[in-house]
């Protein structure tokens, strides 16, 4: 109920009259029934506005940091998380990502849309890096349909590090559905785990127009903040 009230009463209307968000090919989301959402990751207003041009409810996997905090912007935060429609995942490895799969799937078996990004995080320069393949498994062991999903120019509105947004249009580009079912049962195959996960990477690619590069966002993000404790270190001697 919260999540249809701030979408459809509170926050919903607000912002879609400020940000005006176009959208190019709706009818490629099925009217009923599980399917996945996967979409390019450039800011962290994608998880609100992906939700805001759709009729059905869509749920996120999101990181259990979010959902943890204390006092009034911990509370804040959790409330926000859920009434966009995000679950609480721990992304630490090993049995808690054999739990986020089983959350993810739990979703699906409700015949519910899931969104996921590929990528596992946000780019942090507006490229688009290598997708992970957990998503594929995800997609063999439920047997549903893939939707790519573009997100364009959410980076311009929000960049990473920014708590106020920029009021500016943005667009939602629907890609038509990706059918896997020709690899069922080969789940543990890392090869074409691999391969769908290129496939959707591929189609996701060709939607935003975006640069790709074949590395983890995350490697890039980890190289970015080294090189900037190097130069802090550099600049306080």
């Amino acid at each position: 109920m919260f999540y249809w009230i701030m979408k459809n009463i509170i926050a919903g209307p607000i912002l879609r009259g400020l940000f005006r968000p176009w959208v190019h090919n709706l009818e490629a989301v099925p009217a009923t029934g599980a399917a996945i959402l996967a979409s390019n990751h450039l800011s962290f207003i994608d998880s609100i506005f992906l939700p805001l041009v759709l009729d059905r409810r869509i749920s996120f996997l999101a990181k259990s940091d979010y959902f943890t905090g204390k006092g009034l912007k911990g509370w804040a935060t959790r409330a926000f998380f859920n009434a966009t429609g995000q679950l609480s995942i721990d992304r630490s490895g090993g049995k808690a990502s054999e739990a986020s799969l089983n959350t993810g799937l739990g979703v699906l078996a409700r015949g519910e849309l899931l969104g996921i990004y590929p990528e596992g995080t946000r780019s942090p320069d507006g490229k688009m890096y290598r997708g992970r393949t957990g998503v594929a498994r995800m997609i063999l062991e439920a047997g549903v349909p893939v939707i790519p999903v573009a997100m364009i120019d959410t980076e311009k509105v929000m960049p990473i590090g920014t708590r106020i947004p920029k009021v500016q249009r943005i667009g939602i580009v629907f890609g038509e559905p990706l059918d896997f079912s020709r690899f069922a049962h080969l789940e543990d195959d890392r090869f074409i785990l691999r391969s769908i996960t290129d496939e959707i990477m591929y189609e996701l690619n060709r939607l935003s127009g975006q640069e790709y590069r074949d590395v983890y966002a995350s490697t890039v993000k980890e190289r970015m903040a080294s090189k900037a404790a190097a130069t802090k270190t550099v600049a306080s001697r």
